[in-house]
């Protein structure tokens, strides 16, 4: 119904933001990634939304871009996974982690979501593996893990994300950590492994 709206920010919550347009304020419900990226109250702001009309509620729920809003669509048409399972994962993780996950294979970081177990996650990457495009940043996390090059920073990056996962954790967890160190050319697997881990510890 709604492509976005575009207004004044009122208030906002952990999962929703009340949006002022023309004198209409709109309750949205967002993920907390979304949440987590907003300006502060007063500040304009444009939401793409998605409705959901149903006998007993229309709920509209907002994101930053047209493509979390597809990736949202995407995740609410897989059996068993409803509007508030879809945003209970987008609050988990972002668009572009979650698709990382499902190209991976990585059902570990999708059933972090609260209420979402693990045959759900297999179940999301079973139907979704084939639907989900590349971005730009899903396309060269994913070349990380598979990438035949011998440069020192890809190697210290490969080797790093290879301990983690040996270590238990899993491969998005150690791809998002380890994308958070600067690298610099003097730096090999043990010291980006060392500072991944404290970064790990915090997601």
């Amino acid at each position: 119904m709604y492509a976005y709206i575009k207004g004044e920010i009122i208030d906002i919550s952990e999962d929703n933001l009340v949006l002022e347009c023309n004198n209409i304020g709109y309750n949205i419900r967002i993920p907390l990634s979304v949440t987590q990226r907003l300006p502060g109250i007063g500040a304009t702001v444009k939401i793409y939304t998605y409705t959901s009309v149903r006998e007993d509620a229309f709920n509209l729920f907002g994101f930053l871009s047209k493509d979390d809003v597809e990736i949202y669509k995407k995740l609410i048409a897989v059996n068993g996974i409803g509007p508030k399972g879809a945003l209970s994962i987008l609050s988990a993780m972002s668009a572009d982690d979650l698709r990382f996950a499902i190209l991976s294979g990585d059902a570990a970081a999708i059933a972090k979501a609260q209420g979402i177990g693990k045959k759900s996650a297999e179940r999301i990457i079973l139907e979704l593996r084939d639907k989900v495009q590349f971005t730009v940043s899903a396309a060269a996390d994913l070349e990380v893990l598979t990438s035949s090059d011998t440069t020192a920073e890809t190697n210290a990056k490969n080797e790093a994300i290879e301990a983690l996962t040996s270590l238990g954790y899993s491969p998005s967890d150690a791809l998002r950590a380890v994308r958070q160190i600067e690298l610099t050319e003097d730096m090999d697997a043990g010291t980006v492994l060392k500072q991944a881990l404290k970064i790990i510890s915090t997601l």
